[in-house]
């Protein structure tokens, strides 16, 4: 019986979600994008999880899609991969996720790897590590939300040098233009992406939450509508019990132990 495409662990309150086809540099086939959007589900749905790890088995993040699986699926419609119970890891259809995503890239990160830290929040990356956004050299466009995110997070130019050509570049490049936060040592990419993730599951979920949304409000909706916003939520948040812990920790100068109420 073969191994599943998507592992999933729960850590603490961090959903780790390893992509596992390593013997095809985590080629992304059919079986393996629906099982991507199951585990964001699943961190949707769980209480106890607060963020979720992305990150992969071996030496590759990903070789990009499988167009030998993936090609013959897109239809008339384009090719869907989310179930009722999955949530599009590239946010570009369907329910988007209220809980932060850290992920971890390592040797080769292609086109849908890419989209993927483009869709996430904070993306660390192994020195190593070459990207390429290359769907333009097999005859299709980036799919997965590249064409809108990458000129946001790596400005026009930037976007566009990459998107248009094909051509690689490394993790310093992948840096200077933002499309990753941090760069370590080669192997130190996993453990630097969970002391984040961990970071961001210590403070307050449902504060988190509420600064996500209204980030992401901001980005799709405007600024006018997100400063709308943050008033009725800072309301709201004042009166949850995580305030009343924060505030006491605050005063008695003691770690907070926030329960997402």
């Amino acid at each position: 019986m073969s191994e599943p495409r998507i592992l999933t662990e729960q850590r603490g309150h961090v959903l780790l979600i390893g992509l596992n086809r390593p013997e095809k540099r985590n080629a992304a086939d059919f079986e393996l994008l629906t099982g991507l959007a199951e585990a964001y589900g699943q961190l949707e749905r769980d209480p106890e999880l607060r963020v979720g790890l992305v990150y992969a088995v071996g030496d590759h993040f990903t070789g990009g899609l499988d167009l030998a699986d993936i090609g013959p699926r897109i239809g008339a419609d384009g090719i869907s991969f989310v179930s009722d119970t999955g949530v599009d890891p590239w946010a570009v259809s369907g329910q988007q996720r209220t809980k932060p995503v850290v992920i971890a890239v390592q040797g080769t990160c292609l086109t849908f790897g890419i989209e993927l830290i483009l869709a996430s929040d904070v993306a660390v990356a192994a020195r190593s590590t070459r990207f390429g956004q290359i769907e333009v050299a097999r005859g299709i466009l980036p799919f997965g939300g590249a064409t809108i995110r990458f000129p946001r997070a790596a400005g026009w130019g930037n976007a566009m040098r990459y998107i248009l050509t094909g051509d690689l570049f490394d993790a310093e490049e992948a840096y200077r233009i933002g499309l990753v936060q941090e760069v370590v040592d080669d192997g130190a990419q996993f453990d630097a992406a969970l002391s984040i993730a961990e970071r961001i599951a210590a403070q307050a979920p449902l504060a988190v939450q509420a600064a996500l949304a209204n980030a992401f409000t901001a980005v799709r909706e405007g600024d006018a509508v997100a400063e709308a916003g943050l008033q009725p939520a800072l309301a709201r948040l004042a009166a949850s019990e995580d305030a009343r812990i924060g505030l006491q920790a605050f005063l008695s100068r003691t770690p907070a132990e926030f329960v997402g109420r």
